[in-house]
């Protein structure tokens, strides 16, 4: 192991998404295997815009863990926490985009391999070394990534690091809309910051508003929190104040991992900014919020998660519009 500090450690999900790509001569439905995985791809996003990302998971012992772990290592993050199982193998999702882009989600994962990662399989090296510590919440489905998950947070608060958590909810993944919920939001007061959609926002505190659900998560004590609105852009609460930043207009052709994207860019700009959480102001988030809406427009105009994630110069012409 070495002594290299992490800008960003995040723990999850690491998988496969199979994504649409036109049809064949025979006129059957193609697809491409893309790596995905929310938390994987939020790191994917802050490594090509330069930050030093390392990655704690689990996938099986098999061709797509293989191809992941390679994947992860081409786009700069590096695997220092990621395990090869043999009890089950790496989930696989499959992607399906409509007209306007939007997507809709089946899995195997039953269980998948990410579901299998154990606390005592957590490495304090790696935690100890990170600024910030970023998980999800499918980690949070099954034991023992749950338990896992739980003492990863535990851990890197005790060291210093910053929590910062998306909760992302995928039905299909969960026994029960109750348990999901209990859950998902078990983990809102761990964290320093949250990015959250505005389904997800009513689904975790009952408001529709995303005003009125950023003031639910700030009264928990989390110091900067944002509401995504899809096209419309997001809503950001720092400071006990509230603005809504416009997205940057494009046409969608995949809206796979935007939400990931503007995560990873919010991050970015906020470490790059000092990462100091107890001063933020509603300014700084506002232009952090911008930076991650910039990014997350370049990443719908290319297909998949982590391939279309972009480098500092698209993002650099897109605030420049």
């Amino acid at each position: 192991m070495n002594n290299r500090v992490y800008d960003i450690v995040a723990l999850g999900e690491l998988l496969i998404d199979f994504t649409p790509c036109g049809v064949s001569e025979t006129g059957m439905k193609m697809v491409e295997m893309n790596p995905g995985g929310a938390v994987a791809n939020v790191l994917c996003a802050a490594s090509r815009l330069g930050l030093s990302t390392g990655f704690i998971g689990k996938v099986g012992e098999d061709a797509h863990g293989r191809y992941l772990r390679a994947k992860l290592c081409e786009y700069g993050v590096e695997p220092v926490g990621l395990i090869a199982s043999e009890e089950a193998p790496t989930t696989l999702a499959f992607v399906d985009i409509d007209d306007n882009g939007e997507r809709s989600f089946s899995f195997i994962r039953d269980p998948g391999a990410d579901t299998l990662l154990r606390a005592d399989e957590l490495s304090d090296e790696v935690l100890s070394r990170a600024r910030v510590l970023h998980v999800g919440s499918l980690s949070m489905t099954a034991e023992p990534s749950r338990s896992a998950t739980l003492e990863a947070i535990r851990r890197a608060k005790a060291a210093g690091a910053l929590i910062t958590y998306d909760p992302n909810y995928r039905e299909l993944l969960w026994s029960g809309e109750e348990e999901a919920v209990k859950q998902m939001r078990s983990l809102l007061p761990l964290a320093d910051m949250v990015k959250i959609s505005d389904n997800e926002a009513v689904l975790l505190t009952g408001k529709e508003s995303p005003v009125e659900a950023l003031g639910v998560l700030t009264d928990m004590g989390i110091k900067c929190a944002v509401v995504t609105v899809g096209a419309d852009g997001a809503y950001v609460g720092a400071g006990g104040e509230t603005a809504l930043v416009e997205s940057f207009r494009r046409d969608a052709v995949d809206t796979t991992g935007a939400g990931d994207a503007f995560w990873g860019g919010f991050l970015t700009s906020f470490i790059r900014d000092g990462a100091d959480i107890e001063s933020i102001t509603l300014e700084s988030a506002v232009k952090h919020t911008r930076f991650g809406c910039a990014v997350a427009a370049c990443c719908v105009m290319k297909r998949g998660a982590m391939p279309a994630m972009p480098d500092e110069a698209a993002v650099a012409s897109m605030l420049e519009e």
